[in-house]
């Protein structure tokens, strides 16, 4: 519920500004500023893009996907990540175009000013709720989603300084200049927030420090004679972890099934949304 929640408030607050960018722009005629709403309409793309993950992904496993649907949050975000390289890449040709043809500025930037402002402080607030709520679910949707308006927040910032610094010195360049500087920004984001996903989605491997945090779980526990083919992978929230475990020859089923329930659980308490599947073997020198 409160993945839905957060994911909602994204689309409520990007549509207002939105509406707000779009009628500015028709009004003063700042093309920078059109361009911005456009930007922007790709984050309420991507948040209901987002919406519908964290709800599909939450689904219960079946006989069509026993593994669940956590992928969906995975694709949601590789998505997403298109989207921002997308946004980056257009308001970087933008960029050059002005600065190749030039171009003037003829209308009073005060209104202009005024509502970056709001979308900057807004995006913030909102942006900064999500994220929260994304590491307190390990919702990899939601975490794009604040990705996505983190890389608005720059973008709109930087065309918040540019009218700024045209209403003080009339040097209208400025603006194409920093603008130039947030294109690259939002591509960097972009571009890691794709690789990010393209892993999970590939079933890469989890982070060195997860794996490392298993490995010294194993490495501690006297009872287990060794361990091999320890696999670890990303699916939407839920980290699968897959390990063939050693035990001496003389201990029974139900021995090795209280020790691997330990390890599973002293695992789980590291890795909260983990789900660990051991195989046990006898030790054999």
């Amino acid at each position: 519920m409160e993945k839905k929640r957060a994911a909602f408030l994204s689309i409520a607050s990007n549509s207002v500004i939105i509406c707000l960018k779009i009628i500015t722009g028709v009004i003063s005629g700042s093309l920078s500023i059109i361009s911005e709403a456009i930007h922007s309409s790709l984050d309420i793309l991507a948040s209901i893009l987002t919406y519908f993950a964290v709800s599909r992904s939450g689904a219960p496993a079946d006989k069509t996907h026993p593994y669940g649907y956590g992928k969906y949050e995975d694709l949601s975000g590789f998505i997403e990540g298109c989207l921002i390289v997308v946004a980056g890449l257009y308001i970087l040709f933008e960029v050059i175009k002005k600065i190749i043809t030039g171009y003037t500025v003829t209308f009073e930037p005060t209104l202009c000013i005024y509502v970056m402002a709001f979308a900057v402080i807004s995006n913030i607030i909102v942006g900064n709720y999500i994220l929260h709520v994304a590491r307190k679910t390990d919702s990899i949707a939601l975490y794009a989603d604040s990705q996505h308006l983190r890389a608005d927040v720059y973008s709109s910032f930087g065309v918040l300084c540019g009218f700024l610094l045209i209403k003080a010195t009339g040097l209208v360049i400025i603006d194409a200049v920093i603008a130039l500087f947030v294109a690259n920004v939002i591509l960097k984001t972009g571009i890691n927030l794709v690789k990010k996903t393209v892993n999970n989605l590939l079933d890469g491997s989890l982070p060195a420090a997860d794996i490392t945090k298993i490995e010294s779980i194993l490495d501690e526990n006297k009872l287990i004679r060794g361990y091999k083919d320890l696999k670890a992978r990303q699916q939407g929230k839920c980290k699968n972890i897959e390990i063939t475990l050693y035990f001496h020859p003389e201990l029974n089923v139900k021995e090795c099934h209280n020790i691997c329930n330990e390890i599973e659980r002293e695992i789980k308490e590291k890795l909260p949304t983990s789900s660990t599947m051991i195989h046990a073997e006898p030790y054999e020198k």
